[in-house]
């Protein structure tokens, strides 16, 4: 029993005089940080698309008298807002689990 617990203890002591590799980032990496910006970009321009459109209907749907549709949009679109904004920190969450 204490030659398996000796043989334990030189390979963790062989293990442990191993160096840190230095990290690496991986291949591909600065086309996935553009596609990244990009793809915060387009979320950032049509949420903010979306709120004006609906807004505009809102203030239409009001002058014109028709039925009022738009609230629903811009509760829509600060859904959204909201989601796109915290996307992050939810994916961060989720992935340190």
């Amino acid at each position: 029993m204490s030659s398996i617990a000796a043989s334990f203890f030189d390979t963790v002591s062989v293990y442990a005089q191993v160096t840190d590799p230095a990290p690496e980032r991986p291949p591909l990496a600065d086309k996935i940080d553009q596609f990244l910006r990009y793809a915060t970009w387009l979320a950032i321009l049509s949420g903010t698309v979306s709120i004006i459109v609906a807004g505009a209907k809102f203030a239409w749907e009001k002058w014109s008298g028709g039925g009022m549709e738009s609230p629903k949009m811009v509760a829509g679109a600060m859904i959204g807002g909201v989601v796109a904004t915290s996307a992050g920190t939810i994916m961060n969450t989720v992935l340190s689990i």
